[in-house]
């Protein structure tokens, strides 16, 4: 079970059809609505791998109100790697030998009118609380840039491409019909300050604790987003950010 109480919020897994539709709405507030993402009825946003996953709330524990969602899928191993929602989208081949349980982590948001840091310390107080209990070995999911267009977003794909590229024996292949491949295309050297500014935090969490990316954007239309495969080995997150993380999970 995942369940974890901090200060004024309160981490637990949903239960009931009516709490999955809780995260769905709130999903749908964080990716569709003003979005430009391609409507979805009746104000909720999901999909069928939703149905697979265990989904996590982090409400306050006043009031109840839900102000972040994610969702679980673990697999135990690489050889279950096609049944991700990422490999919909990325060639995981590199990661099918993969030995050790696997999570995918996926839809993070946080409400909107929120912006207490203590929200995303306490989500991944509960993501290190399950990662540790369930053994897992790597973290991964898709790290989404909101908008379609890359230049944007040309001095975080420069800093992407100069410092957090995966390594060789993982990195995802090309598989989506559109993508914007930033480590063949970009020259340019980062401005570190403006790179980390247009970094979603969700991405930014994962790269300080070692995490790296694909060498490609895959560019989704439906969500009207670019993303990035992101992986994270468990191992090799500093021990300074373990404890940090643990300390938070406990």
């Amino acid at each position: 079970m995942l369940g974890l109480r901090k200060g004024r919020y309160v981490a637990r897994l949903a239960e009931s059809e009516a709490d999955r539709a809780a995260c769905g709405r709130l999903r749908y507030l964080a990716f569709v609505a003003g979005s430009g993402a391609a409507p979805r009825a009746g104000g909720v946003e999901s999909d069928g791998f939703d149905a697979a996953c265990e989904h996590v709330m982090v409400e306050e524990a006043r009031g109840g109100r839900l102000v972040c969602t994610y969702r679980l899928l673990r697999l135990d191993g690489g050889r279950e790697i096609g049944r991700s929602y990422a490999a919909q989208y990325y060639g995981l081949e590199a990661l099918a030998d993969y030995a050790a349980p696997m999570v995918e982590m996926g839809r993070f948001c946080i409400h909107p009118e929120c912006r207490d840091p203590d929200i995303l310390r306490v989500a991944w107080g509960a993501m290190t609380g399950y990662v540790d209990r369930e053994g897992v070995g790597l973290l991964f999911g898709c790290s989404s840039f909101r908008g379609t267009e890359p230049a944007e977003y040309a001095d975080a794909f420069a800093m992407l491409k100069a410092r957090h590229l995966a390594p060789k024996r993982f990195l995802p292949r090309v598989k989506a019909p559109n993508v914007f491949r930033f480590a063949a295309r970009l020259r340019r050297k980062p401005d570190a300050k403006k790179a980390m500014l247009k970094m979603p935090p969700l991405l930014r969490t994962y790269l300080v604790m070692g995490g790296w990316v694909s060498d490609h954007a895959v560019v989704d239309r439906d969500l009207n987003t670019l993303h990035v495969f992101t992986g994270l080995e468990i191992a090799a997150i500093p021990a300074a950010r373990k404890r940090l993380l643990r300390a938070a999970a406990g």
